[in-house]
């Protein structure tokens, strides 16, 4: 094997498995009821801080990735952006850090869409670590559809809220997780 295969076999390796197109075809594809498996990542030695694990800021890093692979999927990516010169602005984000991972961990991302309007997405993503199936992290965020030369929100497009109303339709069945609308704050025993 060649470099370059071991190189594309590790990157193909840690690709999402939903297999679904994308973009989504509205009136073709069928987007699975459960969350969806949505990025890989491995954790890279850059990335290690003075304490042995995987430094925070990273993990966010892991999780934009992973918003990213989502937005591919319903196309309102970076060719979304070029293309309509509208984008998607995070408005809020809450990660929660629930175990380590180290250098060279391999890791898995779900997400499920909670809801979606007009003009904001609601969504959830848990990272897994991907040998030994433990959750190491959380991130629920609200994003912002907006208009970059006006410079405010916009509605979504039809055709960008059909692709947005197949995955919600998808995860409107499922459980509500248990990290979503949490606040954060000093918990006192009574």
């Amino acid at each position: 094997m060649t470099q370059h295969d071991s190189q594309t076999a590790e990157q193909s390796a840690l690709e999402p498995m939903h297999g679904l197109h994308k973009p989504l075809r509205p009136g073709q594809d069928v987007v699975p009821r459960g969350q969806l498996d949505i990025h890989r990542a491995r954790v890279l030695p850059e990335w290690i801080d003075y304490n042995g694990h995987l430094n925070m800021a990273y993990y966010v890093l892991m999780f934009d990735n992973a918003t990213d692979r989502f937005f591919d999927l319903i196309d309102l990516g970076v060719d979304y952006v070029k293309r309509e010169q509208h984008s998607a602005f995070v408005l809020e984000t809450h990660v929660t850090y629930q175990q380590e991972v180290a250098l060279d961990d391999d890791l898995r991302f779900s997400m499920q869409l909670i809801d979606a309007d007009e003009k904001r997405l609601h969504y959830y993503f848990e990272m897994f670590h991907a040998a030994e199936g433990f959750l190491a992290a959380t991130s629920e965020q609200i994003a912002l559809h907006v208009d970059l030369e006006a410079r405010r929100s916009a509605p979504f497009p039809n055709i960008l809220r059909q692709r947005i109303d197949m995955v919600l339709s998808a995860h409107s069945g499922l459980a509500r997780p248990d990290g979503v609308g949490r606040s954060i704050g000093i918990r006192r025993k009574s």
